[in-house]
């Protein structure tokens, strides 16, 4: 090969090793420093909903029987909350199965003994000074399953709405306390999501549902709810 041809090609080599240099660099100076941290914030308000799970169980030795008795008591239960005042909408039918019962003993073959019927209902509670009368009505007709109450706000969206606009001020706020730490400004936000949904956070200490059944108006305190909203955010800093 010619020197002149040899040499040709070395400039060549060095001309594309160079440039391929300062692509790498400035790639690596054009790369934006970024922050990425993630802000809660939460509302807390009293609750204007309660959800209560009622059910009827009963037992006999025929599958009829046990249904039958079943009907009858959850029949009393349903009418007795609509006389309270609970609308149709708000009582919703959540479980209603048979299941046979045995006897067992080591060695030997199951025994039939009877029948076990269960019937559930989801009840909406509106007016929440009625709580504690209502879950009494339930047991004085036949309920003999209670569950709740839980308490939530019917329209979460406008205190979410606040949490979520506290979280975004809560989160710049940060950044910018981090930035100045290091010697830069938060030029922009680059992205946001937030996490999970929106959910009813734990109740504070002292503010917990307080419920104790007894034979006549169960006291029951609603105290707040908590509505809490956690973003993850990523600020370009310059």
């Amino acid at each position: 090969m010619k020197p002149k041809t040899i040499a040709a090609i070395t400039a060549a080599i060095a001309a594309l090793s160079a440039s391929a240099a300062w692509s790498q660099g400035a790639t690596a100076a054009a790369a934006p420093t970024t922050l990425t941290l993630t802000a809660e914030a939460a509302v807390e308000a009293a609750p204007d909903v309660a959800d209560i799970g009622a059910g009827v169980m009963t037992q006999a030795v025929e599958a009829n029987a046990a249904l039958s008795a079943n009907a009858e008591r959850m029949s009393k239960v349903v009418a007795a909350l609509r006389k309270a005042g609970v609308a149709d909408r708000d009582i919703q039918t959540s479980g209603l199965n048979l299941q046979p019962q045995y006897r067992y003993e080591p060695n030997q073959t199951p025994v039939l003994v009877g029948y076990q019927a269960n019937n559930r209902v989801s009840v909406t509670l509106r007016d929440l000074r009625q709580a504690g009368k209502i879950i009494d009505t339930l047991v004085a007709q036949g309920a003999n399953q209670i569950d709740g109450p839980t308490f939530r706000i019917d329209k979460p969206e406008p205190l979410m709405d606040k949490a979520r606009a506290d979280a975004v001020r809560i989160g710049k706020a940060r950044a910018e306390l981090y930035a100045q730490a290091a010697g830069m400004r938060v030029k922009r936000i680059a992205s946001m999501s937030e996490q999970g949904g929106f959910r009813p956070g734990p109740m504070p200490a002292g503010r917990m549902v307080a419920m104790e059944m007894k034979a006549a108006d169960s006291p029951v305190e609603p105290g707040e709810v908590r509505l809490a909203v956690t973003l993850a955010m990523v600020f370009e800093l310059e």
